[in-house]
């Protein structure tokens, strides 16, 4: 372990320990040890031991308020039937900003477990309010009235899928640059507070893939750090601020997206490692936070063959999630599969045998991007299954245990008022003490490499140029006589050829280019800028991957998102007002 771990080491315990004894009951999610399905559970005290044995009647969710949980989720097992129990296993989405009549009669006729929210519903947050409103008021007339999870990828920085008036943050890289666990805290309790005023009560997030290759247009700026003892220890820390806003945090993708440039929503990624390796770095982060209890691991759809012994994705991968991650690990909390629809999640069979062998390797929940149609062969396959198949049936009772556990630890405690969004949510969004810690965050973050050429020449005759507008709005404020041009983010391998020649039509009249490189059609009008011999500034957004070839012959100040805060930070850094104390994450960091 490096020092730098170390010493990140030592402030997330310290915070952890001191932090410990505010966590509210309902966000509790750590256990001495890990309680296995159908294990007994200590007797509360001072009750006969022989009233343990009695499961109560109740008629609904909310009446196991006081409950032991284990004989709570006992009550509602004996309660629900075969299709309500498959029901809690299934996390649906829907088209459009309103939930449509189809997912409803999922929710009420077969109590549907969770519905994901994607981009595609999350463009104004008053709408997710109100669709989520909708949601919950519909499963409270569903079997037993059990709330389904409501999820979302809400990773900070890159990743926004409920976008509308929530924050802008400079996400998990800027956090590795800082390499302070609280800014990984305060991040995801920020955030977590914006979901919850939602009614959003699951989140895809932290991202512990490791930045093994920067580059990856996948993950990038998604991953904290390369190294998987930091990685860990920031997820952890980001696990404990979005529990403490009251969301359950979910860690992905497992057992890591970080070793591959390929895309699993387009094709299934193959990572050539043994197990050993995989060990030894990937699954560091999740050996971390099934100790600290996280309370949900979203399995990814990618292949480790010398791992696990086949080309199956790790999501259908008995030897992953149950051989490592539950009985290695000793990880008892839910596993979400990610969005079956995707090709890295495709087999013989279609998605019927895909979903079938996604419950048998171990996961709990099986998650789609549409809402299935009732009848869909999906559906049809598993219900028979658990009809005819003792064993299928045992498997899917566990998972359904495990959600039912789950939703008593982190719902019921909210009551029925508390899991539908806030009457006014707007209020919690980009709070003014939120806006200032991200202000701050983005400065901690900025990375100075190269050769440190600040500020830049108040003399100089400047060519500003980059594909974003906040970009823009923050080098205008600060070099109000500079030429702007403006080129395409998109496509991101290649640069357009006629806005190159337009730019090197500009380079003439300056002696200083300023180039914002946020991948490599970015990079190649740096590359230009310094083919002509001018003196060259190259902020660095998203992954530094891009950037890292000018900075022996350039001032490059990295920062790790198109926030606007974080470009406030770096025309700070490049105007030497402020010096860059943030440390390259990926690499060795020196």
């Amino acid at each position: 372990m490096t020092a730098r771990a170390r010493s990140i080491m030592v402030a997330v315990t310290l915070a952890a320990l001191a932090a410990a004894v505010a966590v509210p009951v309902s966000c509790t999610a750590v256990h001495s040890e890990p309680v296995q399905a159908g294990a007994a559970v200590a007797v509360v005290v001072g009750a006969p031991s022989q009233e343990r044995a009695r499961t109560p009647e109740v008629a609904s969710f909310w009446d196991l308020a006081g409950l032991e949980p284990e004989l709570a989720v006992d009550a509602l097992l004996e309660r629900l039937g075969p299709a309500e129990r498959l029901g809690q296993l299934f996390m649906l989405s829907y088209p459009g900003e309103e939930p449509t009549p189809l997912l409803y009669s999922w929710i009420r006729g077969r109590g549907l477990g969770g519905v994901k929210i994607f981009g595609w519903n999350a463009e104004d947050t008053t709408k997710v309010a109100s669709a989520v409103a909708a949601i919950q008021h519909s499963a409270a007339a569903g079997p037993l009235g059990i709330p389904p999870f409501i999820a979302t990828d809400q990773e900070g920085g890159w990743i926004r899928h409920v976008r509308g008036q929530t924050s802008v943050t400079p996400g998990n890289m800027a956090i590795g640059a800082s390499a302070w666990p609280s800014d990984s805290y305060q991040s995801a309790y920020y955030i977590g507070l914006e979901l919850a005023a939602l009614g959003i009560t699951m989140n895809f997030a932290p991202t512990v893939d490791l930045a093994t290759r920067p580059d990856s247009t996948i993950i990038g700026p998604r991953a904290f750090s390369s190294d998987p003892t930091e990685t860990g220890i920031l997820a952890a820390a980001w696990a404990r601020g979005m529990a403490d806003a009251g969301v359950i945090a979910t860690a992905k993708h497992y057992p890591g997206h970080g070793d591959t440039e390929l895309d699993s929503h387009g094709i299934l990624p193959v990572i050539d490692v043994d197990e050993t390796t995989l060990w030894n770095r990937e699954l560091v982060p999740y050996r971390m936070l099934a100790a600290e209890g996280i309370p949900g691991v979203m399995s990814g759809h990618l292949a480790f063959p010398r791992v696990a012994g086949t080309g199956e994705p790790a999501s259908l991968s008995p030897y992953l999630i149950q051989g490592l991650l539950r009985e290695r690990m000793n990880y008892d909390g839910l596993v979400i599969t990610d969005d079956l629809m995707m090709s890295g999640a495709a087999i013989r069979g279609g998605l019927p045998a895909t979903a079938e062998l996604a419950l048998r390797a171990g996961n709990d929940i099986l998650m789609f991007s549409k809402t299935l149609a009732p009848d869909d062969a999906v559906w049809a396959r598993l219900e028979s299954l658990y009809r005819d198949d003792p064993t299928f049936r045992d498997r899917v009772d566990e998972s359904v245990r495990r959600v039912l556990r789950a939703k008593i630890a982190w719902l019921l405690p909210k009551g029925i008022a508390g899991v539908v969004p806030a009457e006014n949510p707007g209020a919690t969004m980009r709070s003014t003490e939120s806006r200032e810690f991200f202000a701050e965050q983005a400065l901690r973050s900025a990375t100075l490499l190269g050769k440190r050429n600040v500020p830049v020449p108040s003399s100089a005759r400047i060519l500003v140029a980059g594909p974003f507008g906040d970009f823009f709005n923050e080098a205008r404020a600060r070099l109000p006589d500079a030429i702007m041009y403006r080129f395409s983010y998109l496509p991101a391998e290649r640069a357009d050829q006629a806005e190159l020649a337009a730019f090197k039509a500009q380079l003439a009249g300056v002696d200083t280019v300023v180039v914002c490189v946020a991948n490599q059609a970015g990079a190649a009008f740096a590359e230009v800028a310094r083919g002509a011999g001018k003196r060259l500034y190259v902020v660095s957004a998203l992954s530094p991957a891009y950037s890292l070839a000018f900075s022996d012959v350039a001032t490059v100040v990295a920062v790790y998102s198109y926030a606007r805060e974080s470009f406030r930070a770096a025309f700070a850094v490049l105007a030497g007002d402020v010096e860059a104390p943030g440390r390259l994450p990926i690499g060795d960091g020196s």
